[in-house]
């Protein structure tokens, strides 16, 4: 299957939480740059976190297994979204750390969605 329309697999558009900005709206109306070049978005203890430890994403973490047991990758505030949103980022650093970044990338173009489902 081929990537939705307007979204291409790029490894650069995969934030450092596991979703893909390569398929958010923001994105794809010019609104916002994407994880990596968004420097606006320092709010973000996990974008921050992989900042400091030079991490391409949390799959690169080797101190937890499971993206969840994170303190900052399992905020109230990720809880909230990913409830709302059925999204589930933890399956993200899972398959990125499985399949690789590119591959990752390229599912989640093919999907059309920025994270995977619950």
């Amino acid at each position: 299957m081929a990537p939705r329309k307007g979204i291409a697999p790029d490894d650069t558009l995969v934030a450092y939480c596991g979703l893909y900005c390569g398929a958010c709206r923001a994105y794809l109306k010019g609104k916002c740059p994407g994880c990596h070049q968004n420097s606006r978005a320092s709010w973000c203890k996990v974008r921050t976190c992989c900042v400091e430890s030079r991490f391409f994403s949390c799959a690169d973490c080797t101190e937890f297994d499971d993206a969840s047991d994170c303190a900052k990758f399992n905020t109230i505030i990720a809880k909230l979204f990913s409830l709302l949103l059925r999204s589930d980022r933890a399956a993200c650093i899972r398959q990125i750390r499985a399949l690789g970044i590119s591959e990752h990338a390229a599912k989640m173009a093919e999907s059309g969605r920025q994270a995977i489902k619950k």
